[in-house]
């Protein structure tokens, strides 16, 4: 195996986006119950934003298992006193597969599922004993054994293909890991996204990989908490923005997530100087379009636009830094 070149992975688990989407989630749920606990919510966003990393740290330790308990059915397999031809010779190829021998080698995967506690394989194994029914079970196994060149691309291409079309589907490990995390139903796919996306960056000779940090840095899990703050504390003034600026929407019927997305815009014209108003109306508009009503990302590009527009605002609103506007 060729050496691999230290590099420090760019990615992170959470974006921006992310970090308002789990905002915009724990605004809603404390609006819901009435709480006017800061401290309890400010918990809850924290948590869920580490369960996060606790999906991503199951999913790369994933691959580990799956290869070590393949490997152990395969010494199994050859000691058995009526062991078949081919159990005696096994093709070694998939447990001799480069990159998940590498992914078995990360000490900072041991380090941090010990850290977070994360013994779910170890307490559910049939679901890894599922995922390697349903590899075995691929032509894209089958046609991985039957290559006969041993490449670290071959490999990379394989395990790229088998997340995808396998692992991050399957059915049975999305069900088991429900029941598990309330909020797996909402992080999974935008885990396995990322997972998918690193596994396509890692090169051979290039980039050497790393396990992602959760945040890119403390000052984007510092954003997340200033900005859940900053509505909450807030929530009516910044309601009075726009309470009397839409004359053909009547308050009382706007959807409370419309609300809740509209001050979390305004509280970052306001509080969060750094940040373009572009960024923030692009983020809100996508998000709006995925998780409220039709008519969601309509009505709030249409606030924020009038909003930023008026003379007074485009004083309170200005930003700091060279092409911010």
């Amino acid at each position: 195996m060729a050496p691999f070149l230290l590099f420090k992975s760019s990615l992170h688990v959470l974006n921006r986006r992310h970090l308002r989407l789990k905002v915009l989630q724990t605004i809603y749920a404390m609006l819901q119950s009435d709480s006017d606990d800061l401290v309890k919510y400010e918990k809850t966003l924290l948590h869920s934003m580490q369960v996060m990393e606790d999906i991503y740290l199951l999913m790369m330790s994933a691959f580990v298992e799956i290869r070590q308990k393949e490997e152990e059915y395969i010494e199994v397999a050859k000691k058995k006193h009526l062991a078949t031809p081919e159990e005696r010779n096994p093709n070694l190829k998939f447990v001799q597969n480069q990159v998940l021998l590498h992914l078995a080698s990360l000490q900072d995967l041991k380090d941090r599922m010990e850290q977070r506690k994360l013994f779910y394989w170890k307490n559910n194994d049939d679901a890894i004993l599922w995922l390697i029914q349903a590899i075995k079970e691929s032509d894209l196994y089958q046609d991985y054994l039957q290559d006969k060149k041993q490449s670290w691309e071959n490999d990379l291409a394989f395990v790229r293909k088998m997340f995808e079309e396998i692992i991050a589907p399957n059915n049975k490990l999305y069900e088991l890991m429900e029941d598990n995390y309330m909020q797996w139903a909402d992080d999974f796919p935008l885990v396995n996204s990322f997972i998918l996306k690193q596994l396509k960056t890692w090169e051979k000779g290039r980039n050497a990989f790393q396990l992602s940090p959760l945040f890119k840095d403390l000052e984007d899990k510092d954003f997340a908490l200033e900005l859940f703050r900053k509505v909450m504390l807030n929530y009516k003034t910044l309601q009075k923005e726009y309470e009397n600026k839409t004359p053909n929407w009547d308050m009382e019927r706007i959807a409370l997530m419309d609300i809740i997305l509209l001050n979390m815009a305004i509280a970052e014209f306001l509080y969060f100087s750094s940040i373009p108003i572009k960024v923030t109306i692009n983020e809100y508009l996508e998000i709006a379009k995925e998780y409220s009503t039709p008519n969601s990302a309509i009505f709030i590009n249409g606030v924020l636009d009038q909003l930023v527009k008026t003379e007074e605002n485009k004083t309170r609103y200005r930003k700091v830094g060279r092409g911010l506007m």
